[in-house]
């Protein structure tokens, strides 16, 4: 049993939740834990992986749940919602990406990253991305992909940021349609890794914006859109 395992109190305190919710998901086998001596223990990394795969699932008003849900203590530093546009550096957008298979999508997205100099070790990165695209593709229904290492990467980070590349047309990724828009998720610890990924799925749900952004004429102006879009969000 890990030191820092949650405990069924500070599990609901993390998760916003009173005791009795988070007793009830785990009798029922909706959370990923284990008692230990009758005692419920849970993985923080099996939680961030739960609350993963319901940001996948979610529509924008679960979304703005988990925003809030995932939103750190308010004596933190940077306590706000993150914002994308913000953490997404021009010097880490190819509009075109130059890349026409899985493999080169990954390696020109992380070498686009590299350029930024907030990335330090872009070989690590790219094995972990494609380690975490053999375990389960991250390629949605609507043509977006949004790649990311199975657990943050603080090590090599000089900070957290999302890259972004299109292609010219779309590849096959592991979906179940052909993926042509490609963001990089680089964070520094589960909890902004989480944030990040909800806001970004708050904006790829907006489907004027994928199509905007597949019509953008350069990395500028598809930056621009995605800023505007932002703006919007509640």
């Amino acid at each position: 049993m890990a030191d820092d395992d949650f405990d069924i109190e500070r599990l609901a305190a993390y998760l916003h939740l009173d005791r009795a919710q988070v007793a009830r998901l785990a009798d029922r086998g909706k959370l990923p834990g284990r008692k230990v001596q009758g005692v419920w223990r849970f993985a923080p990394a099996e939680i961030h992986q739960w609350l993963e795969s319901r940001i996948g699932l979610s529509g924008d008003e679960e979304l703005v749940q988990m925003e809030s849900i995932l939103r750190p203590p308010a004596d933190t530093a940077n306590d706000g919602v993150p914002s994308i546009a913000a953490m997404m550096p021009l010097e880490a957008m190819a509009v075109p990406l130059d890349a026409r298979t899985r493999g080169s999508v990954i390696q020109s997205l992380v070498d686009i990253a590299a350029q930024t100099g907030l990335l330090w070790d872009p070989e690590r990165m790219t094995d972990a991305v494609r380690a975490r695209e053999e375990m389960h593709p991250t390629a949605l229904e609507n043509g977006v992909a949004l790649l990311h290492p199975r657990r943050p990467m603080p090590s090599i980070l000089g900070e957290a940021f999302v890259a972004f590349g299109r292609t010219a047309r779309g590849i096959p990724f592991g979906g179940k349609v052909l993926t042509d828009l490609f963001f990089l998720i680089a964070s520094l610890d589960d909890r902004g890794h989480l944030r990040t990924l909800a806001r970004l799925s708050r904006l790829i749900g907006d489907s004027d914006l994928l199509a905007e952004l597949r019509s953008a004429a350069d990395a500028r102006s598809a930056h621009e859109l995605i800023e505007s879009t932002e703006a919007r969000l509640t």
